[in-house]
């Protein structure tokens, strides 16, 4: 019986041991304090990254098509990235998972300005439209997401401060938020994202759209010169092309939906007929230094 014990409190303790073990590998967000709490989920630790970036995107637009979307409510980009090789640097995402935050941006009249319910022949899908409509929702979200892993992600430390070229290249899609789309109602995908080349510089897109400038921002040093920041960022890309939506209202549903979809905000959209501008601020910082802190 004391055998038994014995064996029992061994087993037992080297299953604890093998847990706080595994737990030791787990990575955790950084607790820094005050401005160095933004690089909270860098990557700073890992041997390739050199530098922390936490950028916010505070207003702008998305023209997709024949919408255009404000936008209203901040996005986040943070992570950190590598020395250039040779032009770009390597991106590594945040720690958390959170590399784009998925930030729904409110569309212009909503599911009524995208959708008219005449418009669809077939009777069951046509009702169930009908009935969102009667019960006010109508709503209409748009959420530009990650189309890929934050390693497709491309920085230019020095095309962002010249206005040279892509600054920064993001692979994405947008998610069309409603209850009556369903969960998975996107334009692009990660086989097919959306590829926007923002630019501080001037863009040359095909026409029908013009030029149009960004803007390198202002930068200053804060934290005894240990953070830089950058405001008054204006990225811009006016070049890009988009898919069609897929996935709309779900499974079977999605073969009537998606045209309709496609129909009423001019999607597939060739390059030329989009638009993307952000305006921000960010927050830069060898990675070192964010370990240090």
């Amino acid at each position: 019986m004391h055998r038994r014990l014995s064996t029992a409190r061994a087993a037992g303790a080297a299953v604890a041991v093998v847990a706080l073990a595994a737990l030791a590998f787990v990575p955790a967000a950084s607790a820094h304090s005050g401005e160095w709490s933004k690089f909270n989920n860098c990557p700073s630790t890992t041997k390739e990254v050199n530098k922390c970036i936490y950028s916010v995107v505070e207003s702008g637009e998305v023209i997709l098509g024949s919408k255009k979307v404000p936008i209203v409510n901040p996005v986040v980009l943070q992570g950190g990235y590598g020395f250039p090789e040779p032009e770009f640097s390597k991106f590594y995402g945040a720690t958390n998972g959170v590399t784009l935050s998925k930030s729904p941006q409110p569309v212009p009249g909503g599911l009524a300005g995208l959708v008219n319910c005449k418009e669809i022949s077939n009777f069951i899908l046509k009702a169930a439209c009908e009935w969102t409509f009667e019960n006010g929702i109508t709503g209409l979200n748009s959420t530009v997401e990650l189309a890929q892993p934050a390693s497709a992600i491309k920085i230019s430390e020095l095309h962002l401060l010249f206005g040279n070229g892509t600054g920064l290249q993001l692979p994405v899609k947008v998610h069309l938020e409603n209850p009556f789309l369903g969960s998975s109602c996107y334009i692009g995908s990660s086989s097919s994202p959306i590829i926007w080349n923002l630019t501080t510089g001037t863009t040359s897109p095909p026409p029908p759209n013009a030029s149009i400038k960004g803007n390198p921002g202002k930068g200053e040093a804060i934290e005894e010169e240990s953070i830089f920041k950058v405001s008054g960022t204006k990225l811009v890309d006016n070049a890009w092309s988009a898919p069609g939506a897929n996935g709309c209202g779900g499974p079977i549903v999605e073969l009537l939906l998606d045209p309709i979809i496609n129909a009423a905000s001019g999607v597939p959209s060739a390059a030329g007929k989009n638009t993307t501008i952000e305006n921000g601020t960010s927050y830069i910082a060898n990675a070192e230094e964010v370990n240090e802190h």
